[in-house]
């Protein structure tokens, strides 16, 4: 690892320049300079440490200095520090890459030329020296896959056998998740319990209707209140008195003695022998007791009869078996299917009801022994007959639910009847194990498992691969590198890729040749071997760019480090890396600076852009980079240490400066603006309220937490900064992939995006 850069003196742009001994550098280093202020000076620097090729520094010999170059470097291999002094390094450092200008030369293409030296050197480049040490490899990968099985049986051993329904430990632990897994093992345990219990299902009847006797209590009252229309009110007065001075049971008596004489003409009393014509009462008595009279009797004890029928001693007995005999079905069948709970206290019933019917045979009672009596029931029996409506209707609904479970019943009779009870309880252990595989504690234990097979997996795989290598290192390494260089190349989204990249022997020496495939131009290769192109034909000279160029240089940079089994060990310093890449190429580039420097001692990345070095300074880890910057010195060039934040521009500076152009009409792509509402609103609402909306919070979570305390002390917005946010949200989420499947292809008027637009930024400027 370099640590330092002590000393740059009479090289380059740099006239004496040791500022550098005091910025440490780290595993990440960024040096940001401006064209022609030395940054190409230091790559060469590097690369003649690398070498220890004297000719680098010495031919960068700043112009009309009276004494040679000076360079010191504190780095790995001292102390001392290297040092280059008259002419030469007091040593190398070999764990040193450098990519620049010059190994695009060297090693890919000048200019638009690949040449028989490029392809000599590529070769050079690709084969390496990793046959040395291959078999420590393999060793290595061999003992530490020897480790991993020591760890795999601990591992497996701590999950337990009785939860994996008869499963080894690998076929366990990769179960899926399935959802309403806990209805489902309660159906499919239902399944085996009526397959088991197959014949007790076969003859267990359904549930049979139950039912309380109706009391109408429409028809009681008219009853109860009828009369005879056609009496005259005086005549009924004084009959009913005289009835009064008879004494109990006095109507009863008289219409007795009614029916003893006959027709009111030539009749004498039954009881007297006097003649009852000149009676002043006895026409009120015929009038009285007619045959309406009769009627309203018998309708009467008609009704009571029906009543007594209907709501006898029987009739509550009878009901508590029905409900007795319904919970004892429902308690057979709950053990299969879903069945309504029977929740339904016979007892009040029973005490409401003989409520109801006392007090209903009481007032018919009554309506008996005086006929003509309007009778009016009392609210208290009103009450009863209602609340006893009230169970009896209960009883009813109760009793439709439990006839619509037939279904479910039938169904169930259906199945057991054809169930195998062997493979529905292979069926409840496989899916009790996968309830069992997901619960947290087992989730836990076998991510573990899991995770440990994976290493192991890999290691095999570096066995594997360390085996391969060591038996034929050169018949397998030109694939392989050509399997690295096409991946790079898909990374960076290259319109083009590499075949046949293979070794050949010339009268000069190797050097490897390899076919360029044009993806638009139906993978036509075009050769890049010893014999130079047709005129007017393709060729590398007229179908790649310079973008392209640059792209396969990087490409076999990257490639040449994944093939080097030191990678962990190596110094990888990058210079310019983006030179003519299109904005894709160079987020991608950015991606694998990020990786390169987590798989390697260090990197250090030289570039004249900003934007590109904060990129890949914003996602380092902060513990692990340093920046530096080469500026103007008078008429030379300096190191000091680089603010990089302060020229950083934000990803939500960039959306808000995206929405502000929006509204001003300057900027045409509606859908990136429509996608940034969103996230404009989660980056406002965590810088204006951290601790209520800390990062990974999401939008609707958020609005709940302030719906709670709006009113109290720990309010944080209103309902109407709520309303406005829950309406934000409700558009932004139309253009966001967590919240829409088709956000990428959702329909945007410019009219409403706009008006949203300018609401999000209003919403976030009032706070």
């Amino acid at each position: 690892m370099i640590r330092h850069l002590q000393l740059f003196r009479n090289v380059g742009q740099f006239d004496s320049v040791a500022v550098g001994a005091n910025i440490p550098l780290a595993p990440l280093s960024l040096i940001y300079a401006e064209n022609g202020r030395g940054k190409t000076t230091l790559a060469a620097i590097f690369r003649s440490l690398a070498s220890g090729d004297p000719l680098l520094i010495a031919e960068r010999h700043r112009l009309a200095a009276p004494l040679p170059p000076h360079v010191v470097i504190n780095c790995d291999g001292g102390p001392p520090p290297a040092i280059f002094q008259n002419g030469v390094w007091n040593r190398a450092l070999p764990e040193l890459v450098v990519f620049d200008d010059a190994f695009v030369d060297e090693n890919v293409c000048s200019g638009l030329v690949v040449e028989a030296e490029h392809r000599q050197r590529l070769h050079e480049w690709i084969l390496g020296s990793q046959g040395v040490t291959l078999n420590r490899t393999l060793q290595d990968a061999v003992t530490r896959i020897e480790q991993h099985n020591r760890d795999l049986r601990t591992k497996g051993d701590a999950i337990p056998a009785n939860i994996r329904g008869g499963l080894n430990v690998d076929h366990f632990c990769v179960l899926e998740q399935r959802a309403e897994i806990d209805a489902t093992v309660q159906e499919a345990e239902r399944n085996l319990a009526a397959a088991v219990a197959q014949d007790r299902v076969r003859t267990t009847a359904a549930f049979e209707q139950i039912a309380l006797p109706e009391i109408n209590l429409d028809a009681l009252s008219g009853l109860l209140a009828r009369d005879l229309p056609a009496l005259d009110d005086a005549a009924v007065e004084r009959v009913q008195a005289h009835f009064a001075e008879i004494g109990e049971d006095g109507e009863a008596w008289v219409a007795s003695g009614m029916q003893r004489i006959g027709e009111p003409t030539g009749q004498s009393c039954p009881f007297c022998a006097q003649d009852l014509n000149a009676s002043p009462i006895i026409g009120h008595y015929r009038a009285y007791f007619s045959e309406a009279y009769g009627a309203l009797k018998a309708d009467v004890a008609n009704a009571a009869a029906t009543f007594s029928r209907a709501h006898g001693e029987d009739a509550p007995a009878a009901f508590e078996r029905a409900v007795r005999l319904a919970s004892e079905r429902r308690q057979f069948w709950s053990q299969f299917t879903e069945v309504p709970e029977i929740a339904l206290d016979t007892v009040e019933v029973a005490r409401v009801w003989a409520g109801a019917k006392n007090a209903v045979i009481a007032g018919l009672n009554a309506k008996q022994n005086a006929p003509l009596e309007r009778i009016e029931l009392s609210a208290d029996v009103t009450a009863a007959i209602h609340a006893y409506d009230g169970y009896r209707q209960q009883v009813a609904d109760l009793s439709a639910r439990l006839q619509q479970a037939g279904s479910n019943i039938a169904l169930v009779k259906e199945q057991a009847a054809a169930g195998n009870v062997a493979a529905l309880t292979a069926d409840v252990a496989a899916l009790k194990a996968v309830r069992a595989r997901h619960l947290p504690e087992n989730v836990a234990l076998c991510t573990d498992y899991l995770e440990e097979k994976a290493a192991k997996a890999e290691v095999e795989r570096q066995r594997d691969a360390a085996r391969a290598a060591l038996d034929q290192h050169r018949q397998t390494v030109f694939p392989n590198y050509q399997t690295a260089i096409n991946e790079y190349l898909r990374r960076f989204n290259a319109g083009f890729r590499l075949d046949r990249v293979a070794s050949s022997n010339t009268r000069a020496g190797s050097s490897c040749t390899y076919n360029v495939l044009i993806n638009n131009i139906n993978n036509h290769p075009i050769a890049v071997a010893g014999a130079n192109p047709q005129p007017g034909t393709p060729s590398f000279r007229n179908s790649l760019s310079s973008g392209d160029r640059n792209t396969l240089a990087l490409a076999f940079f990257f490639a040449s480090l994944d093939q080097d089994r030191g990678l962990a060990n190596v110094i990888a310093v990058i210079d310019d890396p983006i030179t003519s890449l299109d904005e894709h190429r160079s987020l991608t580039t950015v991606q694998e600076m990020r990786r390169l420097a987590g798989r390697t001692s260090q990197v250090i990345v030289l570039s004249h852009d900003k934007s590109f070095l904060c990129n890949i300074w914003k996602d380092a880890d902060p513990d692990l980079r340093a920046a530096l910057e080469v500026v103007r010195d008078g008429p030379g060039s300096t190191i000091r240490t680089w603010d990089v934040n302060r020229d950083c521009i934000t990803e939500h500076d960039r959306r808000h400066a995206l929405l502000r152009a929006y509204v001003g009409g300057a900027t045409p792509n509606s859908r990136e603006v429509a996608q940034s509402l969103r996230p404009i609103l989660e980056s406002f609402l965590r810088v204006a309220y951290p601790e209520n909306f800390p990062p990974g919070t999401l939008l609707g979570p958020f609005r709940g937490i302030c719906e709670q305390r709006v009113g109290t002390f720990l309010e944080i917005l209103d309902s109407s900064d709520i309303a406005e946010l829950r309406n934000l949200t409700e558009f932004a989420n139309r253009f966001h992939h967590d919240t829409n499947p088709v956000w990428q292809i959702a329909n945007i008027n410019d009219g409403e995006l706009l008006g949203f637009v300018e609401r999000t930024l209003a919403f976030a400027k009032r706070h």
